[in-house]
Formats: structure tokens, sequence, C-alpha cells
């Protein structure tokens, strides 16, 4: 009897050690909306030319729940959509972050900085550049209404993109 209790004991363990294992694995992919943080938007936007569209930036903070909302629901789709993936690059500036950045002039600067110089005030932010910094649309400040965003963001890529062939 005791060897059949220590045998279901050893059993439950090991199904709680998986079973917590497996939701460790389900909320940590979950959790991963993160976008490519900016490097070089001079490299970047050069790169997004080459594809015939804008060089998305979400302008974010680490504490803005509504930045988290705009990245995951809308931006991050946008980097795995076959109609998109191959026309846009998606970039992140976190305005209270002091990573090094080059700006669109190829000099060094910082996210929070950049920011700055854009006069972002509040945020998210989703702002539409072609090469050397040239807005291509006007940018989509704060959340406005969740049935409409993707009717916003797609208005503002077709925008960007007809600047870009010089419409």
């Amino acid at each position: 009897m005791a060897g059949s209790r220590s045998t279901v004991r050893n059993t439950l363990a090991r199904l709680l050690l998986l079973s917590g294992l497996a939701l460790h694995s389900l909320t940590a992919g979950a959790l991963d909306t993160s976008l490519p943080a900016a490097i070089d938007l001079r490299a970047e936007s050069e790169q997004a030319g080459r594809q015939n569209g804008p060089l998305i930036i979400l302008f974010s903070r680490r504490d803005c729940k509504y930045c988290e909302t705009v990245r995951r629901d809308y931006l991050l789709p946008l980097t795995t959509s076959a109609g998109y993936r191959n026309r846009v690059v998606v970039r992140q500036i976190n305005q209270d972050s002091d990573a090094v950045l080059i700006n669109f002039r190829g000099e060094t600067t910082t996210h929070a900085r950049f920011a700055n110089s854009e006069k972002i005030k509040l945020v998210p932010v989703v702002a539409f550049y072609g090469r050397n910094g040239k807005q291509l649309a006007e940018p989509i400040i704060g959340t406005r209404l969740p049935d409409f965003y993707q009717g916003y963001l797609d208005d503002a890529i077709e925008k960007s993109a007809s600047a870009l062939r010089g419409r």
C-alpha cells in the first residue's frame, strides 16, 4: 500500500510539473509582443523603400498599456500578414529609453532624444516614414476607436505607398 501511494504521488508530481511547464510555455509565447527596436533609421528606411513601403515606427513607453494593445493587435500582425510583411518595415522607439539610435541623418542619438525631437508627448504614436525621415502620412496618435483602428492603419500605409510612388 505504501508503495502504491508513493507511485501515485510521484505520478501526480510529474503531471503537475509537466502542466506547469506547458502553462509557462504558453504564457511566455503569449506575452512576447515585442517589436524590433529601431537601431539605424537611415538603413531601416532604405530597407522599407526597397520594398516600396514605409518605415512604420511605434513610439511607445514601457508602462503604456495602450501601446501594448497597438503593438499586439495591429502592428505585430502586419509583420506576418501576407499583404504587408514584404511591404513595410515595423520598428519601435521607446520614449523612455536611452538605447542608442542612429537617426535619419546618420547621427548617433538615443530613443528618448529622437522621440523628443519628433515632438512625441503622448504615446502610442504610429508614424510613417520614407527615406531621409520624410513623413509620408499623418501619424496615428492614441488608440482611437478600436473598431476602426485597422482601417486607419491601412489608409496610412496606402497613403504612404502613394507618396513613395510620387502620386
